[in-house]
């Protein structure tokens, strides 16, 4: 091990230095240098780089399970606690979890809905529930809204609007795009919180007029619609924590990139078996 830390550092220091830091003779070092590699070393050093690939196109997003169902599926023979410890060794890791704040409010006089979902979130077919909220991101221009619509089936974000204000046009706009984009048949369930976006006559007509039930989360209870704040918490750890955005249009261009390109058709999810919302779709398709 020794030997290959003083490898691995040979352009950055002498060679004699670091022999003598790690009290090792240099001698000893030149005729491990000049040894066949073993066949282990160099499935190391593979497993290394594939390592740093994959975290990289994951937006440096992902853990050792997820890395490691990567690699598997790439065809390496490698357990999962091997993975983990590489990468500890190398000193990578997943982006880690900044908490955040609801945006909308109850406090109106509209009608609101039973929660008939329940937290009933496994969905056995898409286009069966479908599940709405809002989030905000920072920009030195101001704040930039964001409403999506989730299929709960694959957690694929299936409409979605961004916009300068918290309207009501926003949820619409969101609601719109996964309509004409998924075709829903009779039986949808449409869940969000009681906001009056969700509320307002007109929101409510589109999704009567689609024939869509209405199911709504009890008062000041985030955990009624737990799968689309996980994707706000992900869509935030992942990409909005770590950048700085100049202007609306840049993370409006960002954010769309993470969703449609990213988050939907390459991001692995471990409740659909490390398949992507795009993947798993498919396979529902084909079977």
């Amino acid at each position: 091990m020794r030997y290959r830390v003083i490898h691995e550092h040979d352009r950055r220091y002498p060679i004699r230095f670091m022999c003598r830091a790690l009290a090792v003779s240099a001698a000893g070092y030149y005729a491990w240098r000049s040894r066949p590699e073993s066949a282990r070393s160099i499935q190391t050093r593979i497993l290394r780089s594939a390592i740093r690939v994959i975290h990289q196109e994951s937006r440096e997003t992902y853990g050792s399970p997820r890395i490691w169902d990567a690699l598997v599926k790439q065809g390496h023979h490698v357990g999962e606690h091997r993975v983990a410890r590489l990468m500890r060794q190398d000193g990578i890791r997943a982006k880690t979890v900044t908490k955040w704040r609801a945006t909308t409010s109850s406090s109106h006089g509209l009608p609101v809905a039973a929660n008939t979902l329940d937290r009933q979130f496994r969905v056995s077919q898409p286009n069966r529930v479908w599940a709405g909220d809002i989030t905000y991101v920072w920009t030195r221009e101001g704040w930039l809204y964001l409403a999506v619509l989730l299929d709960l089936y694959s957690r694929a974000v299936i409409g979605w609007a961004m916009g300068p204000r918290l309207t009501r046009a926003l949820t619409e706009q969101a609601l719109r795009m996964a309509l004409t984009t998924r075709q829903p048949t009779a039986g949808l369930l449409h869940h969000s919180d009681r906001g009056s976006q969700y509320a307002a006559g007109s929101y409510q007509q589109l999704l009567t007029t689609h024939g869509v039930t209405t199911s709504m989360s009890r008062k000041g209870n985030c955990w009624d619609n737990a799968c689309v704040e996980s994707f706000f918490g992900t869509l935030k750890r992942e990409l909005v924590y770590q950048r700085q955005y100049a202007t609306r249009s840049e993370a409006t261009q960002d954010i769309f990139e993470y969703i449609e390109v990213f988050y939907n058709r390459n991001r692995r999810h471990s409740r659909l078996g490390y398949q992507s919302p795009a993947e798993y779709e498919a396979q529902c398709a084909v079977a």
